[in-house]
């Protein structure tokens, strides 16, 4: 804390020295103003009366522009930051404090100076007092504009809008920017071949793959924050082909969830921005009816799944969020995060936040959790997900992702629990893998509790998220880091990708639908081949596929397809109030049998040597990969 303090002090007593330079360098600029004005008012010939008087009055201005700047709060700006606004402030200040220095004069002296001298006062000393606090920002313009190399230094602006103009004067007033502006591109036609403070409107964003190389453009700023997703998408679609660095000002949608709207904060283009839909339209009052008050759980809750569902509940006012998990360093990391926001927005009625540290296995620890904390809605992400390695240990992704699926869900019976949902993945449709079909179990043990139990119980569906933990784009970019080669098992091979937090809404609304016995199945849009995804993922750190890091083919792992089922068939769907979510055909029925599979399990009548045998006769839509 004396740390702190000091420093403190020590910006106070820096913060002081700067005013009172200023206040000495205007007292010197003002006295030397309205001494030229004096010159040019007599034609360069003063007598010694006319000297004295202007001494005399001389303190009397001074300290009146003192009481007017202040006013005004030109000692407070940053002024290597002046825009448009600071000048006509600057200039007003001027006009008033000379306007008051004549009358105050007039009234105080006989024989005062003639309006005529302070009217010539007033150009002088708003320019000295004006150009004194724009001459860094002028001269780091200059110096940029200097010292550009013709061929490497060219930048774009995309979007000749307000949030355009913030980034040219944020881009020419800062020495981290390394680029010269050199046009602006834009979508309205009456823009077109357009000045924006000074910079030309070369054509639209739809041409702007040929004006970056036309105009050799090292750069591209973003700042269209009004556009949708897809828009922006397809914008930086056409630049990330050209090899242009790309600097994105985010969207407004994203700037809301900061609380950063006011700030010029321009980022790094992240892989999803390249392959983004339109925001998602949540039905919040149906959301906030299961949520608002209640105290949600959610297993899992420190995985990258898990942990954004916490962070979207929070937003619905829930009275706890109880994170299961029995990886502790996440759900640590989790915790202390959420700390520390509450702490920065000191924000009232947050949700409580209890992180507990459990395997969904062992069915008497979830017990007197429930017990304990008597949840209303349950959320169940814990699972075993990577498809090679339950491949190779298939009865750990048996315990884990079917007994403890049962274990967690006759829990939610017992004690009572309104809601149970289930995250389950695309792997789950007529699965080639032990995780896939262990996932399908899962399923199924739902559609059979909801049979029986007073919980309303429902699953939803989604293919692979992007940035989860040991998903592709962590792999690309810790491949990238190390100089390559990146590894594709195949140069055909495509998935279906959504965001993590698009993910994790579509899941809290499928929750607000439930109703019992509901299989959600979540539009993934359209497919991305992983190649393709490579290469984007290389061009994003200014390097060339195939020529700075090499892409390599490894071929396909066990139990792993070349295309993924097509996770959503509307001929067979019913489309909710979502346009995003869709509930398959009834799958209420006919499961009950999956719980001698679990009691197998459970008993260890089952070894590693006889788990796809097992799960043939459970699941008959598996398909064993390596017959």
């Amino acid at each position: 804390m004396n740390f702190i303090s000091k420093k403190r002090s020590d910006f106070k007593m820096m913060f002081n020295l700067k005013t009172l330079f200023l206040l000495l360098f205007d007292a010197f600029l003002i006295a030397s103003s309205f001494f030229i004005a004096l010159l040019i008012k007599n034609d360069l010939a003063i007598n010694m009366e006319l000297f004295q008087r202007y001494l005399s009055e001389l303190p009397i201005i001074i300290l009146i522009y003192f009481l007017v700047f202040e006013l005004f709060q030109m000692y407070r700006s940053l002024w290597r930051f002046a825009g448009f606004e600071e000048i006509i402030k600057g200039i007003f200040a001027n006009i008033i404090a000379t306007l008051i220095a004549y009358y105050t004069v007039r009234i105080s002296f006989q024989n005062p100076q003639t309006f005529s001298f302070y009217f010539i006062a007033f150009f002088i000393t708003a320019f000295t007092t004006l150009g004194v606090r724009l001459s860094y920002r002028i001269a780091r313009m200059l110096q940029k504009y200097l010292s550009y190399e013709e061929a490497s230094k060219k930048a774009l602006i995309v979007g000749a809008g307000g949030a355009g103009v913030l980034v040219l004067d944020e881009v020419n007033a800062n020495a981290v920017f390394d680029s010269k502006i050199v046009g602006f591109v834009d979508d309205d036609d009456r823009k077109i071949n357009k000045l924006i403070h000074g910079i030309e409107v070369l054509g639209k964003c739809d041409d702007i793959d040929l004006i970056i190389l036309e105009n050799n453009i090292s750069t591209v700023y973003v700042a269209i924050p009004q556009a949708s997703p897809a828009r922006i998408t397809q914008i930086l679609n056409l630049i990330e082909k050209t090899g242009a660095q790309i600097k994105l000002f985010p969207p407004f949608y994203e700037l809301l969830s900061t609380r950063e709207q006011n700030k010029v904060k321009l980022r790094d283009v992240k892989i999803e921005d390249l392959l983004g839909r339109d925001e998602i339209k949540l039905e919040e009052d149906g959301i906030r009816d299961y949520v608002d008050g209640k105290t949600i759980v959610v297993t899992g809750g420190g995985g990258s799944i898990g942990s954004e569902l916490v962070r979207q509940i929070r937003h619905f006012n829930p009275s706890k969020i109880i994170v299961i998990d029995i990886y502790e360093n996440n759900a640590y990391d989790l915790q202390m995060e959420f700390e520390r926001m509450y702490r920065l927005n000191k924000v009232h009625h947050q949700p409580e936040l209890i992180v507990l540290i459990a395997s969904v296995r062992d069915v008497k620890r979830i017990d007197a959790i429930f017990e304990q904390y008597k949840p209303d809605v349950v959320f169940h992400a814990a699972a075993h997900k990577h498809v090679p390695l339950m491949e190779v240990s298939p009865l750990e992704a048996l315990k884990n992702n079917i007994v403890g699926t049962y274990n967690v869900s006759t829990m939610a019976d017992k004690h009572n629990v309104k809601k149970f949902v289930l995250i389950s993945t695309d792997k789950a449709v007529n699965p080639t893998n032990i995780m896939g079909a262990s996932k399908r179990a899962a399923e199924k043990i739902i559609m059979a509790m909801n049979e029986t139990s007073k919980t309303d119980f429902a699953a939803v569906r989604f293919g692979n998220v992007l940035g989860s933990n040991g998903s592709v784009i962590p792999l690309f970019k810790k491949q990238i880091e190390d100089g390559g080669p990146l590894t594709v098992t195949h140069p055909e091979i495509i998935r279906y990708f959504m965001t993590i937090p698009e993910a994790c809404q579509l899941v809290i609304q499928a929750g607000a639908y439930a109703r019992g016995g509901e299989l959600f199945v979540l539009d993934m849009g359209e497919p991305v081949k992983i190649l393709d995804l490579a290469e984007k993922m290389i061009r994003l750190t200014g390097l060339e596929p195939f020529k700075d890091i090499d892409i390599i083919f490894t071929g396909l792992r066990p139990g792993e397809k070349m295309f993924e089922e097509l996770l959503l068939d509307v001929s067979t769907s019913t489309k909710t109030e979502n346009d995003m979510i869709f509930i398959e055909e009834n799958h209420a029925n006919g499961h009950s049998n999956i719980f001698e599979c679990v009691k197998e399990i459970q008993n260890g009548e089952i070894d590693e040597s006889s788990v796809k045998r097992i799960i043939k006769s459970y699941i008959n839509t598996y398909i064993d990969s390596e017959e």
